[in-house]
């Protein structure tokens, strides 16, 4: 059973438990990219932007990044932006963003994601202190 994913759960996460989501978060936010990449090109396409063919293409690129974005929400991340996720790691985030194949950054609460540094880094006394006296 240890398979098995919990949903719609908020949670403090370990950088193992990350890892062991990532696969799926990978492939969740490579297929809305890939569709909402589909649809960019049909309206670029359409010469006249205020067609209700447009709108309706406008309507579910919104519906895909909606979609993406509770999808995200349920597997206890949370969505900061367009193919970014952070994970509570009770001290901060571990930072995912669209197409990293790691977890590999992490930021204080109130750092965000221009505040990024390497988890290996994190373990740094002097960097942890630098990443926390910006506060």
């Amino acid at each position: 059973m240890k398979d098995v994913i919990e949903i719609n759960r908020k949670k403090v996460f370990s950088q193992h438990e990350v890892s062991h989501l990532l696969p799926l978060i990978y492939k969740l936010t490579d297929d809305a990219q890939s569709e909402v990449k589909k649809i960019i090109n049909f309206i670029e396409a359409h010469t006249d932007k205020k067609t209700s063919v447009v709108h309706d293409l406008e309507t579910r690129l919104n519906e895909i990044v909606t979609r993406w974005q509770m999808k995200i929400e349920k597997l206890g991340a949370e969505p900061k932006g367009l193919w970014l996720a952070d994970f509570d790691s009770g001290d901060g985030y571990f930072c995912w963003k669209f197409p990293e194949t790691e977890i590999c950054y992490w930021h204080g609460y109130q750092d965000g994601f221009t505040g990024r540094i390497l988890i290996k880094e994190k373990s740094r006394p002097e960097i942890y202190e630098n990443s926390n006296s910006a506060n």
